[in-house]
């Protein structure tokens, strides 16, 4: 390995330990203000794409802090059919993996305990009713008409599944058509936390 590389991979780990350092010790003062007598919570908080409207990220922080929840963000990753459904998904990871992260540390700069999970499935309904097989939630916050960049998100008949099947409370948001704001990996202000 040249001189330069091993400049590079320690800057890299160094940055990494920073990172850590900063971030790991938040998580901690995050799970001790924690009251051991209220029952915990869980808000899941599903997504397809590379974004999620800022106003169910907002929703999902203040119902946790009145809760005592965690909130747990869920990517719901699409499997091809010609693939088996444990192949590995580089491209969508590519995409909501940052996502994730970005939910969390925002989460915990808040106070807010954070659960995060990517399911998978044949269809974003099919990954989120798997997910729901396997744990249960409180409550649910998805949002409607994520827009035409997401066209492969929950639809309108996903949401009436999620109405008639899923046995827990469910908050369908949809944000006034003006509001754009998101929450997303590549905005500029989710590098400013």
């Amino acid at each position: 390995m040249s001189a330069a590389a091993a400049v590079v991979v320690a800057l890299v780990a160094l940055i990494a330990g920073l990172a850590a350092g900063y971030w790991l010790p938040l998580r901690r003062r995050v799970l001790a203000r924690r009251d051991p007598n209220r029952p915990v919570r869980r808000i899941l908080v599903p997504f397809t794409g590379t974004f999620i409207p800022r106003r169910a990220f907002e929703a999902s922080i203040r119902l946790a802090k009145a809760e005592n929840a965690v909130i747990m963000p869920a990517f719901l990753a699409r499997v091809p059919m010609n693939l088996p459904l444990s192949s590995p998904l580089p491209k969508q990871c590519a995409e909501g993996m940052p996502l994730l992260e970005v939910i969390e540390q925002r989460a915990l700069a808040q106070g807010v305990e954070v659960d995060s999970r990517v399911a998978r499935g044949r269809t974003a309904r099919d990954a989120l009713r798997t997910l729901l097989e396997e744990e249960p939630f409180d409550r649910i916050i998805v949002s409607a008409g994520q827009g035409a960049d997401q066209p492969a998100g929950l639809g309108s008949e996903d949401l009436q599944w999620l109405l008639d099947k899923v046995p827990a409370e469910v908050m369908i948001l949809r944000p006034a058509p003006e509001d754009t704001r998101r929450i997303a990996a590549d905005a500029p202000e989710a590098h400013s936390l």
